[in-house]
């Protein structure tokens, strides 16, 4: 099935590009921020249980997991607010032209950092993107499992991420567990920047509550940089974050 855009594009909607990574309560699941891996067993009630396994009708599961530390997930301002925000209600469109970078992160000191001299030259041509995926070098299948806590994971620096806002992006998408420094002293300045939050209690109102931040994706190597149609799929719980599924989709034509 195609579909024509705006009289200037068109996609192929039989043709999706998932750049998410499943939760599992397996150890093939990526974990962040010194948690274990998620649960997901079947609901006991006095002498039944819900697994036809073991001799129900159905499986009947109940599943445990952080969306934070457990595998693709979008959040919104409500992350760091004291004030209550919902990714699910902030989120309201869930289609944008979108932008995949690729970056090598730089050696500075002991850590790796995604500078605004590695976006800047990158973006020069963003200008009616909403949303920017970057994937991070080296881009390896280990990705999609990593264990990231006390690993000091490569991050993106307060200039990089400002520079990203000031180009207009909506929409943040990263493969690492977090924009900011794994140990930072809750500075955040990354997120900060990005979602132009000065203040949190209360939150200053010219701050960007229609963005997101999407952490923990994995775009294979053999996705091209690029332009693509982006469509962010959330599971709408109400919390400042929600397990997400990212699906691109090529400009196949520029009519």
């Amino acid at each position: 099935m195609k579909a024509i855009i705006n009289n200037i594009h068109q996609i192929d909607l039989n043709k999706p590009i998932d750049i998410s990574i499943p939760l599992s309560n397996t150890d093939d699941n990526p974990i962040a921020w010194y948690l274990s891996k998620p649960t997901i067993q079947p609901v006991q009630m006095d002498n039944w249980t819900g697994s036809v396994a073991a001799g129900s009708s159905t499986n009947f599961n109940n599943i445990s997991f952080n969306p934070h530390a457990h595998g693709t997930h979008t959040e919104c301002i409500g992350h760091l607010t004291n004030e209550f925000y919902s990714v699910n209600k902030t989120l309201d469109c869930f289609f944008f032209l979108a932008k995949l970078i690729t970056v090598m992160p730089e050696k500075i000191n002991d850590d790796y950092q995604i500078g605004l001299s590695q976006i800047e030259p990158l973006l020069h041509d963003n200008a009616v993107c909403k949303a920017l995926i970057i994937r991070t070098l080296p881009n390896k299948p280990a990705k999609k499992s990593r264990k990231y806590s006390n690993t000091n994971p490569p991050y993106i620096t307060k200039e990089a991420a400002l520079f990203i806002k000031k180009q207009g992006v909506k929409h943040l998408l990263v493969d690492l567990p977090s924009l900011d420094k794994e140990k930072d002293d809750g500075q955040l300045e990354a997120h900060k920047a990005f979602w132009n939050i000065k203040t949190v209690n209360p939150i200053n109102q010219d701050a960007r509550f229609e963005a997101t931040i999407t952490e923990m994706i994995f775009a294979k190597n053999d996705i091209e940089d690029g332009f693509y149609y982006l469509n962010l799929q959330i599971a709408p719980f109400e919390n400042d974050a929600t397990p997400s599924k990212p699906i691109l989709y090529k400009i196949e034509n520029f009519l």
